[in-house]
């Protein structure tokens, strides 16, 4: 199969969809992937390095669009790259498409297959291409968090840990899932007062377990919620329902309740978001104040940190390129139950149900 990657277009992203490791792999296998020059540069890759992996380097996106079948990126496609996308291509990349309807009516409208990282499924039900990105999003939610209550970058003027005789700044995470453990290993590092919330008893009592002492579990409900995002410093959302728009869990009377110069870190942004008053912010333009607090909505967060990222994400992806390029979609999806549940769109139709449920009326006649 013609395999292409093109360089990532949404603003501040630096990776990519595939590493020259894995051309390497695919081109093993006798598959042929065309990358656009300078695909990997941000995620330190250079053309050279695909090129001596057994890619074919091309000029443009356009050429990479026009000669590949299966489009393997990262970030969702931007309006310019929907109109390359024609009813042959497999798109592979996360769409989050609960949150985009616009996105979802070009895509039917290209008649192309697209599946989405983000509802990818494991055997066991978990979402293997969504988690290491997840893991790298939370940690990064609890250092952005910091960075921004520092005086210069506009919050309140606080050290999360504290130091000797002057206590520790409160954290409040809402999720206890991927994100959220990943936020909490960065805020319980940096020695925080760290409560996070959940309603899954299971998860809580193994962060307990894990961090003991050194932090407090909740069930999650709309007081315990309100109390505690009033008391933090910083709040962290990551509640995820697979393929769904994020649950509106923080309203704007708690966020407004929060000290001036406080935090909130929206790691659902891409699904919608979980503070009320959440909307998308950029790498470029990550914070905006709303309710007297900043808030930092980035869609892509891990693109801060791009070669990490690049390579966790892709040691997760390649074994699905893989199954689609030896088999092509249909039969790659009906071999595999949870790659079938990442199949959005194809040939004009919504294919997953939750996505369907929360876009339902708003695509148009």
């Amino acid at each position: 199969m013609r395999i292409g990657v093109p360089k990532e277009t949404k603003t501040a992203e630096y990776r990519v969809g595939l590493t020259p490791a894995a051309v390497r792999e695919l081109a093993a296998a006798g598959h042929h992937v065309l990358a656009e020059t300078d695909a990997g540069s941000g995620a330190g890759f250079a053309d050279s390095d695909y090129r001596a992996a057994g890619a074919e380097i091309v000029a443009s996106a356009d050429a990479v669009f026009a000669e590949a079948e299966l489009i393997v990126k990262v970030k969702e496609p931007q309006p310019e790259e929907v109109a390359r996308l024609a009813p042959h291509h497999v798109l592979f990349c996360y769409l989050h498409l609960a949150a985009n309807p616009s996105l979802a009516r070009g895509l039917l409208e290209a008649g192309c297959a697209a599946i989405a990282y983000e509802t990818v499924a494991s055997p066991a039900g978990g979402l293997p291409l969504l988690a290491p990105m997840s893991r790298i999003a939370g940690r990064l939610a609890v250092q952005a968090g910091a960075r921004f209550l520092e005086r210069g970058a506009g919050g309140m003027g606080v050290l999360l840990g504290g130091v000797p005789g002057v206590a520790p700044e409160r954290v409040t995470i809402v999720g206890a899932g991927v994100a959220g453990t990943g936020a909490v290993e960065a805020a319980v590092g940096l020695g925080a007062d760290v409560t996070v919330l959940d309603t899954d008893i299971d998860k809580l009592d193994r962060l307990a377990a894990r961090f003991e002492h050194r932090l407090r579990t909740e069930y999650s409900t709309a007081d315990s919620i309100a109390r505690n995002v009033e008391r933090a410093a910083l709040a962290v959302g990551t509640v995820l329902i697979p393929g769904r728009s994020a649950p509106k869990l923080v309203t704007a009377d708690m966020v407004r309740a929060m000290r001036r110069g406080s935090v909130v870190v929206d790691v659902a942004i891409d699904q919608g978001g979980c503070f009320a008053t959440s909307r998308p912010t950029t790498h470029a333009d990550p914070v905006y104040e709303a309710c007297g607090v900043l808030h930092y909505c980035v869609t892509n967060i891990p693109a801060a940190v791009p070669r990490t990222a690049t390579l966790a994400l892709v040691n997760a992806t390649l074994p699905y390129v893989r199954a689609l390029a030896d088999h092509g979609f249909e039969e790659a999806v009906r071999r595999d139950p949870g790659l079938a549940k990442g199949l959005n769109v194809a040939a004009g139709v919504l294919r997953n149900d939750a996505v369907a449920a929360d876009l339902a009326g708003l695509l148009g006649p």
